[in-house]
């Protein structure tokens, strides 16, 4: 597969159950997952997790990521610190298909302890599914990406 079809996961050790179905979930709708971990429930630091992901994204070698911690925020923030990122913690479907449609989101972060299986697995669809308008978004996208010059 491409990259076109590739999505990374990654996760600290309160969501790893959460990342694997949604890993599952998607692999069933044709995406290629990437899960780069972890597997064991020792404690890890959720930075780590998410500038992982935000790399793979960054660098083309995925199309979008999802990442999860217990609350979706702290994974979020340390994946916006990569270049080239922009990554939204969405607990409902509107949010999801917003952070695509209006702000070009190419990551997702979920909150383990915050949403339950399927309505994770609804906001990963919605994400998916959503399209970047461009329009008046685009001038907005690029003011954003001008702070990471």
């Amino acid at each position: 597969m491409t990259a076109r079809n590739r999505i990374v996961l990654s996760s600290d050790h309160a969501a790893i159950h959460l990342r694997q179905v949604i890993a599952s979930h998607i692999t069933a709708q044709g995406w290629e997952a990437v899960d780069i971990g972890p597997t064991t429930p020792e404690s890890t630091h959720y930075p780590e997790h998410g500038q992982a992901a935000a790399g793979r994204v960054a660098s083309g070698d995925c199309r979008f990521g999802i990442i999860l911690c217990g609350t979706g925020q702290g994974v979020m923030m340390a994946a916006n610190k990569v270049k080239g990122i922009r990554c939204g913690v969405c607990a409902d479907t509107f949010s999801a298909r917003m952070i695509r449609q209006h702000n070009d989101a190419n990551m997702l972060s979920l909150g383990a302890r915050v949403v339950g299986e399927g309505l994770a697995l609804d906001i990963v669809e919605a994400f998916l599914a959503a399209h970047f308008e461009g329009t008046r978004h685009a001038t907005r996208v690029e003011m954003m990406a001008a702070l990471d010059r």
